[in-house]
């Protein structure tokens, strides 16, 4: 295993797989903070160079965390198929990014991915331009089926988030009465409470559960509380379509998030037992890049590996939607604009070569240097590169979390521009309400009223 590089007349030398993979990463404010990114655009290029020419057993051979000492690394060794695996191990690096490039069915794409573990998929879009990525991710569509069907080709869904500072049933409702006005919720109505109880959990699931069914409006609803906050919901027989949880890609990340495998496996099985959806995906995921480093569960490890490594974790559940939403923590693991892009773009990529059913937030904090041209950047490349879904907030600025997201005008703008349609039973709904007509939004659309009448 060749661990140099030269570029010039100068011999760059990395201390190991782990240490190639994290200065090889696009810049990071996340990965300079924990001193583990490249010093130099040189030495970024040196390790991209080394990368591409390492070969996937030896990535295979050195996990970036220990089998022995992490079980998000066990989960995506056990559920790695070997046989696929052994067919390619002996590639370099720079293989897999040309066979993705080059592969035109997603079902080749989605099979060889069977035999990649996380950090490998994560190598290969460490080579890959921001067009590379796009091209790359158009070409994988997941589906997946809750209540209804998210992913299906042509369509571009929304999660309505009507959150409320201070949980507030009226306010929640009329945030809902504005995004569902414009087309927003059929990927779910997904609202993040204030406060984590089981009481409170309880009140806002039936106030948006009960808007769902007095109006036939076909979705799916969330309340984005404590995994363990709704497993006690379900106990208690609160209607659930979903179950929610953040995860991270460290064992040690997801301790500090009160988690683990065992937990998230009874999660599943509970909420296949006990939800009030259809199914078979009945699980919501989030994350984003940087939260292992904002956590000091890193293990020198560079965020966008952590990242991918997440998504090795997802795959275990096949879950309804995973929601990526690395501009989120703020300014010390994403800073810029740029890095918030690029962030989105190679996490959209990796989460669907893991076949996943994958949404993206083309988020900012306030306290980031990104602005709204960033974001509307950010949100039309990964529309374009085959988002399933974005969030819908009132404004473009979420009241609750303070922070900035798409709005229900941008949600309309994407699907317009692009030629993009709801799911289709939330399209037929829509057309029965007057919202919508022919795949446009009519001049009934944002009239918040028609649910008052």
């Amino acid at each position: 295993m060749n661990l140099r590089s030269k570029i010039g007349e100068k011999v760059f030398t990395f201390e190991s797989v782990r240490d190639v993979m994290a200065k090889a990463n696009n810049e990071k404010s996340g990965d300079a903070l924990a001193g583990i990114g490249a010093a130099s655009a040189t030495e970024r290029v040196a390790a991209k160079l080394c990368l591409a020419n390492l070969q996937l057993k030896d990535i295979y051979e050195n996990p970036v965390i220990a089998y022995e000492d992490d079980e998000v690394t066990r989960v995506i060794y056990d559920g790695l198929n070997t046989t696929i695996y052994n067919k390619v191990k002996n590639w370099t690096v720079a293989e897999p990014r040309e066979y993705i490039l080059k592969t035109r069915r997603q079902g080749d794409l989605l099979n060889i991915s069977r035999g990649l573990t996380s950090e490998m998929i994560a190598a290969a879009a460490k080579l890959m331009s921001t067009m590379d990525l796009v091209y790359a991710a158009k070409k994988i569509k997941v589906s997946a089926h809750c209540n209804t069907t998210i992913g299906l080709p042509g369509t571009l869904s929304f999660r309505c988030q009507p959150n409320h500072p201070t949980d507030s049933i009226e306010g929640i409702i009329a945030s809902l009465k504005e995004g569902v006005s414009f087309g927003s919720g059929d990927a779910c109505f997904g609202v993040n409470p204030v406060e984590d109880n089981v009481e409170g959990y309880k009140r806002v699931m039936n106030a948006i559960t009960e808007f769902r069914d007095k109006w036939e409006v076909p979705t799916q609803c969330v309340t984005l509380a404590h995994v363990t906050t709704q497993m006690q919901g379900l106990e208690a027989g609160v209607p659930i379509d979903l179950v929610f949880q953040s995860i991270a890609g460290s064992q040690t990340a997801n301790d500090a998030f009160g988690i683990s495998v065992e937990m998230l496996d009874k999660a599943r099985e509970m909420a296949l037992k006990l939800g009030s959806s259809t199914g078979p995906n009945v699980l919501y995921f989030e994350t984003g890049q940087g939260s292992e480093i904002s956590l000091d569960c890193h293990h020198g490890v560079d965020e966008m590996t952590l990242e991918a490594r997440t998504y090795g974790l997802a795959r275990r559940y096949a879950p309804f939607m995973l929601n990526n939403v690395s501009g989120f923590i703020g300014p010390e693991t994403i800073y810029t604009g740029k890095e918030v892009v690029r962030a989105d773009l190679e996490d959209l990529f990796m989460g669907k070569m893991h076949g996943l059913p994958m949404g993206i937030a083309p988020c900012f904090t306030n306290h980031m240097k990104a602005d709204q041209d960033d974001q509307e950047i950010g949100t039309m490349l990964c529309a374009m590169a085959g988002s399933n879904f974005f969030m819908g907030v009132s404004g473009g600025d979420d009241c609750m979390l303070n922070y900035q997201d798409t709005s229900f005008h941008d949600d309309a703008s994407a699907r317009e521009i692009l030629g993009l349609r709801p799911n289709p039973e939330f399209e037929k709904w829509l057309e029965k309400m007057g919202i919508m007509e022919d795949g446009c939004l009519t001049e009934a659309a944002g009239d918040a009223s028609i649910f008052d009448k």
